[in-house]
């Protein structure tokens, strides 16, 4: 694991993310979009670094700082290590059905795993049954639009 020291900074209204300094990517040597296990402290999580005009961060989602109990501006030691295993998204059984009625399981399998999560997590947030419903048929909508 390669270990680094750094402020947790705010973007924006509410974008954390940790910067990432550039010998710690080219340690990775997986490119400039490495997926990783962040560790801090205790805490660890999958994610992906992220490159913006030759820089590198970390995002350091809301969940993971209460779970963590960290804030921008706090100073943070920071773990990370190639994250090797296959990155699947479980999915509901609401949302598997409806792409396997439509075909489109396949389609849904092709997204990179950050499109296939954001699709799923969308699901899984609604907080009503119509909500989750309509959320379903968008996701389908979106990949029928996509195979043609």
């Amino acid at each position: 694991m390669l270990t680094f020291t750094t402020a947790l900074e705010l973007h924006g209204k509410t974008a954390t993310g940790i910067r990432v300094p550039a010998e710690i990517v080219e340690r990775l040597g997986k490119g400039q979009r490495p997926p990783v296990v962040v560790t801090i402290g205790s805490y660890s999580y999958r994610s992906t670094v992220a490159a913006y005009v030759g820089e590198y961060f970390l995002p350091l989602a809301a969940e993971h700082r209460q779970r963590i109990g960290v804030e921008a501006g706090d100073q943070i030691i920071v773990g990370v290590e190639l994250d090797r295993e296959p990155r699947v998204v479980e999915l509901s059984e609401d949302l598997s059905g409806a792409l396997a009625a439509e075909r489109l399981l396949e389609a849904f399998r092709s997204l990179s795993y950050s499109h296939q999560r954001r699709h799923a997590e969308s699901v899984e947030d609604a907080k009503t049954e119509a909500t989750r419903k309509r959320r379903i048929e968008k996701v389908v909508a979106a990949l029928r639009q996509r195979q043609t």
